[in-house]
């Protein structure tokens, strides 16, 4: 088998680039719900087109593959990562246009073919890292991967806070910055033209929708995934409002768009220590030795990425502190088994939703925003987890499971139905923080499934 290095440099790069563009729509809830005067739901609305482009355009993939074969089997790797860009690339430029004609209508297009545009781009990426490599690795490669993403969503909200809410005024402020992000989208697609891909190795026979249909950790995966990227994007989406509401800390969209930026920071953190304590390959000793070693070396960049960006001091990080080395102490009890660790990891996200439901002020600041921390190898645990054993037929189940990131389009907006339902009289901030009930509920189903739902039988 060719080494996997040089394919994993292109596609760390292609997660940093979705990474980036999708923490940017957290960004753009509270932008738009200022400019359009919007409830919470009609805001949430950015995410219903984003992640509902995720189901509609794997549905139809499913629908190719049945009737055809696995597109990619035929187009290749290469190809369809590339089709992916100019396909986001697009939905990027339609963002301007957006912007003079001042119709809320328009963005949420521009955002549905944008979502289209990743949708092609995760079906390929995701299983492309996980068998182009040892099997036993596949957990490890994809956190690696995935902690890219993350280093994107990261420096999503202090880039891209930066130019809406401080940089440009009104339609100015998505006009400029997308039209940039067309061009560097279609820049790294002239990239991964030039450079020379080795496609994974095929296996005989074309796998079919009934085959990975048939198995069970899939089944159960897609359900997984569902309530994984539909909690975290609920959370992501409402931490800007949550730390503006006076039960909390009442701060600006500015300050608040920081510890947004530490909440996907923290699931890059998770995923980089993930990779480590996930590697079957490096000894128990070896292991306890570097991960408290690349704890300290993370905080030190969350630290160097928010001073350079006069984000946040360190007498406000600090805690950050405390949370990694928790979420350390977590991977080490958790073991490497990856089930094993996704029930763990669960679990603690769930308790800290239902913290934020029960607490208030700086309580429920570093709640939320250790949800991230712990949100971190869920993805690529549930991810391999599913797609394991099932041989040709892993194109169809990664559609399906790319399918099911329409959880990011359905809860997030069920959660702002309920804070409107909730919100009146003297305590309407009380209804914020009892919204979280649902993505508290979402991460009870990850633990079964981590613990039992994940098996074979």
């Amino acid at each position: 088998m060719r080494s996997p290095t040089r394919p994993m440099v292109v596609l760390t790069t292609l997660f940093f680039m979705w990474g980036f563009m999708t923490v940017m729509n957290d960004v753009l809830v509270p932008h738009l719900k200022a400019v359009f005067t919007l409830t919470y739901a009609q805001s949430l609305l950015v995410q219903f087109s984003f992640f509902g482009a995720y189901f509609l355009g794997s549905v139809g993939y499913y629908a190719v593959s049945r009737s055809s074969g696995d597109p990619i089997a035929r187009l290749g790797y290469k190809r369809a990562v590339v089709a992916g860009l100019v396909v986001s690339a697009v939905g990027s430029v339609l963002f301007v246009p957006a912007t003079y004609l001042h119709l809320y209508g328009m963005y949420l297009l521009a955002l549905f073919v944008l979502g289209l545009g990743f949708t092609l781009l995760q079906i390929a990426a995701n299983p492309f890292v996980a068998i182009i490599g040892p099997p036993e690795g596949a957990s490890s490669r994809l956190n690696l991967a995935q902690a890219f993403n993350s280093l994107g969503t990261t420096l999503a909200p202090l880039i891209g806070g930066a130019l809406i809410f401080d940089l440009f005024r009104g339609d100015a402020a998505v006009r400029w910055p997308y039209a940039a992000f067309a061009a560097l989208l279609l820049l790294q697609a002239l990239w991964v033209v030039l450079t020379p891909l080795p496609e994974p190795p095929s296996e005989a026979g074309a796998g079919t929708a009934t085959t990975a249909w048939r198995h069970r950790p899939l089944r159960w995966g897609m359900l997984a995934i569902f309530c994984y990227v539909g909690a975290e994007v609920a959370v992501g989406s409402l931490i800007i409002n949550l730390l503006k509401l006076e039960s909390v800390l009442g701060l600006t969209e500015a300050d608040g768009k920081n510890y947004l930026g530490l909440y996907w920071g923290g699931a890059m953190v998770g995923r980089f220590l993930g990779a480590v304590a996930l590697q079957d390959r490096m000894s128990v000793r070896r292991r306890q030795l570097l991960l408290p070693a690349l704890a300290v070396l993370l905080f030190g960049l969350l630290w160097g990425i928010n001073r350079l960006s006069g984000a946040l001091a360190l007498d406000h990080l600090w805690p950050m502190v405390v949370l990694i080395l928790a979420n350390m102490v977590v991977f080490m009890l958790a073991g490497r088994r990856p089930g094993q660790v996704l029930g763990f990891f669960a679990a603690a996200a769930a308790a800290l939703c239902l913290a934020v439901m029960a607490t208030g002020g700086a309580w429920t600041l570093w709640a939320v925003v250790a949800i991230g921390l712990f949100n971190s190898i869920q993805w690529s645990n549930i991810f391999t987890l599913a797609i394991d054993g099932l041989g040709p037929a892993t194109g169809q189940g990664s559609s399906l499971l790319v399918m099911m990131i329409v959880g990011g389009a359905l809860v997030p907006p069920l959660q702002g139905l309920m804070i409107d339902l909730f919100q009146g009289g003297d305590d309407a901030d009380v209804g914020f923080h009892l919204s979280f009930v649902l993505p508290a509920l979402c991460y009870g189903f990850l633990i079964w499934y981590g613990f039992r739902g994940s098996q074979r039988a």
